[in-house]
């Protein structure tokens, strides 16, 4: 296998970045009931090392969910604490009257269920570009600084460099705000990309 992109299918890896964010909105506007915004304001191959000198230094709450099937690897799901909190009020709502009341158990089952729905969004649109089933393993909690957990994720794998999927999604009437990171494993990433067929014109 070759780590080369056939530059005639660059649009793919843009495409699957785009289709996927879609996937994520679509779950997140579902929920709340509100026109969710997911845009894709990164995608390019970057060196692991060189990932945290990036991003911001402050904390995240999220999920890291594996891929199970081709292309593999890791995608992550990180929301700021404040935007945590809503989100715990958000799947909660239909079962606590006063959040206050809420166990730090149920905060990380309702953290863990809404980043689960974010990964799956966004796995279903990388399926329907690649026209194949892609099952996940259940989410991992993670709460960590944001260079810190990102870092350690994109070290999971076996390659020193990582296509970096870097997102925003925003939810303007809850004020919630998150960031979703993929990290296929490269080899398994590129030929599946190759070998998928350019339209014709």
């Amino acid at each position: 296998m070759t780590l080369k992109v056939d530059i005639r299918k660059l649009s793919f890896i843009n495409e699957m970045a785009k289709v996927g964010t879609n996937g994520v909105a679509d779950n997140m506007s579902k929920l709340t009931g509100e026109n969710a915004q997911m845009e894709v304001t990164k995608t390019n191959f970057i060196d692991v090392d060189d990932i945290e000198s990036q991003l911001d230094s402050g904390k995240r709450v999220g999920v890291r969910v594996r891929l199970l099937d081709p292309p593999h690897g890791h995608i992550l799901i990180l929301f700021p604490e404040a935007s945590a909190k809503k989100i715990t009020a958000i799947m909660l709502r239909d079962v606590v009257d006063d959040i206050s009341d809420v166990s730090g158990k149920m905060a990380r089952s309702a953290v863990e269920e809404m980043g689960n729905m974010m990964a799956s969004g966004f796995i279903d649109g990388w399926a329907d570009v690649l026209g194949r089933a892609i099952d996940i393993a259940a989410p991992q909690l993670v709460y960590a600084q944001t260079g810190e957990v990102v870092t350690r994720t994109a070290n999971l794998g076996n390659d020193d460099l990582a296509l970096f999927f870097d997102s925003d999604l925003t939810v303007p009437s809850y004020q919630i705000e998150a960031e979703i990171y993929a990290f296929p494993e490269l080899a398994e990433f590129v030929e599946m990309v190759n070998n998928m067929e350019t339209p014709t014109t």
